[in-house]
């Protein structure tokens, strides 16, 4: 499938971009390569292969939840610049 300038003028104007003659010619080639790569995927016979989402296992790689003792609060706010007995101190930024 062959990519027009005017195509690609069209998908610029939609995606609020301004490109100049030689970005689209530069885009078209491009993007036309990409549709004939696409077309060569699509002859390719895939009617044995069954869908899938991913093409690896996926596992999951989050740790156990462990309950554990939390930062006690001193430790916590010993390096706050300004604080409070128990809490950060920031200044107002809305009035």
């Amino acid at each position: 499938m062959k990519i027009t300038n005017e195509d690609v003028k069209h998908i610029a104007r939609l995606s609020r971009l301004h490109l100049s003659d030689e970005e689209t010619d530069t885009f078209s080639g491009q993007l036309s390569s990409i549709m004939e790569y696409v077309e060569q995927l699509n002859s390719l016979d895939t009617g044995n292969i069954e869908p899938t989402s991913h093409v690896i296992p996926l596992n999951n790689v989050m740790r156990d939840d462990i309950l554990m003792t939390s930062l006690p609060m001193e430790e916590a706010l010993k390096n706050a610049p300004d604080s409070t007995e128990k809490f950060y101190r920031v200044p107002k930024i809305i009035e």
